[in-house]
């Protein structure tokens, strides 16, 4: 424990949490009451992720309380600790439950809201093209994927929404369901919702960020309205389903991408071809809605 003096001498618990697909994750709680995750970083995860802007993000981010507190980051060990927050880790079914629906919302409403400036810029176009030329760099090829096509559909979605970096906000931009805890009575944070893992956060559209998480928790379309409800305060809610809906191919299409890398570099035992594959069809079908529900030439 040389990373962690405090820890030196104490009866240590340590046990590995699952569920982590780019990291290994640690649980390390002590007799004293110390409870903290250790993150050990993914074989050549800096390919995709700049760890001295998540960092950042979450030192910016922690007064609004609905984050981790960073607690060391050790680069040069390919570390970072963080508290470990106590709760519940929600689920996709989760989001069905209409008592859960503010509670959700809440942080993402407050991390957009904060006006805090992340040390990044997400662009979802520039950030899928990154990807695409990542993936022609270390020479991968798959011909059963559409990959320029779908980049060529992308860019003029882009053009229709057509939302300028000024008007970007402070987003987390993966919100898997394993991202929300529903925190313990008595703790620490202020907010009974607590938004873990900011490896991605940076300045984006904000409807980037619920599109990414519908495009996660693939809830039906009628709760999805209903979440849009809360975020929007039932106001224009068909305007800003629509320019959700812009948005939801773009987080599938990343991911998809993402996922062709970490299947050439990862050393974490995940079926990355077929969650890439599926994220990939998600992404075609959403296309083919914007041509035919939202009458869109694209």
């Amino acid at each position: 424990m040389d990373l962690m003096p405090e820890l030196k001498g104490l009866g240590l618990n340590i046990q590995e949490l699952k569920g982590g697909i780019t990291n290994r994750l640690y649980r390390v709680g002590s007799s004293e009451g110390h409870d903290y995750v250790f993150r050990l970083y993914g074989a050549k995860t800096e390919l995709f992720i700049d760890r001295d802007a998540e960092m950042e993000n979450l030192r910016r981010l922690e007064p609004s309380g609905v984050t981790q507190k960073l607690i060391k980051y050790i680069p040069e060990r390919n570390l970072t600790v963080v508290e470990f927050i106590r709760g519940y880790v929600l689920k996709n079914h989760d989001f069905l439950r209409e008592e859960l629906w503010e509670r959700i919302i809440r942080p993402i409403k407050i991390i957009h809201q904060s006006h805090a400036q992340l040390p990044s810029s997400f662009n979802p176009l520039t950030e899928v093209k990154r990807f695409y030329k990542i993936l022609e760099e270390i020479n991968l090829n798959y011909p059963e994927f559409d990959i320029q096509g779908t980049i060529r559909t992308l860019e003029k979605i882009s053009g229709i929404a057509a939302i300028p970096p000024s008007h970007y906000v402070p987003c987390h931009n993966d919100l898997l369901a394993d991202n929300f805890i529903l925190t313990e009575e008595g703790r620490r944070h202020k907010e009974p919702m607590v938004l873990i893992d900011w490896e991605y956060g940076g300045m984006a559209p904000l409807y980037y960020d619920v599109a990414d998480m519908f495009q996660e928790i693939l809830v039906p379309r009628e709760v999805e309205r209903n979440l849009l409800r809360v975020y929007w305060e039932d106001k224009d809610l068909d305007f800003h389903q629509y320019m959700t809906d812009l948005f939801k191919p773009f987080p599938d299409i990343y991911w998809f991408l993402w996922s062709l890398i970490q299947l050439n570099i990862s050393t974490i035992p995940f079926d990355y071809y077929t969650y890439g594959k599926v994220k990939y069809e998600n992404a075609q079908k959403n296309m083919d809605d914007l041509k035919h529900h939202h009458g869109l030439k694209i």
